[in-house]
């Protein structure tokens, strides 16, 4: 297996707090699709791909978010995911995760570890 990289995702700016980005990192040595969810200082990111079927949760690119923002949103069937843990609480995936990424906010940018 290859060793886990440090690397810088994006500026902490590039997400609106409150909000959701789509980005690319390495996982596990390959590019995949992530998405970064943004609560003031901290940011949650995860892989893009829903637990259910693997396609991306997000129809709309870099909108993950429900309506009310409390929860993260796949788009194919309606999951709900808690953003602190993407942890399913809604639809035909309960009980399942995200994959998600080791982040860290340091000096204004998001760093990801995959």
């Amino acid at each position: 297996m290859p060793a886990r990289e440090r690397t810088k995702l994006c500026r902490l700016d590039d997400i609106a707090d409150g909000g959701s980005e789509r980005f690319v990192a390495q996982v596990n040595g390959q590019a995949r699709g992530v998405m970064a969810i943004r609560q003031g200082a901290r940011v949650f990111v995860y892989v893009n791909d829903c637990p259910h079927t693997g396609a991306p949760l997000d129809f709309t690119p870099g909108k993950f978010l429900n309506l009310e923002g409390t929860h993260i949103l796949c788009t194919g069937h309606g999951a709900l995911f808690r953003i602190e843990d993407g942890h399913c609480v809604s639809g035909p995936c309960v009980g399942d995760d995200l994959q998600a990424l080791d982040a860290v906010v340091e000096d204004d940018a998001v760093w990801v570890t995959g």
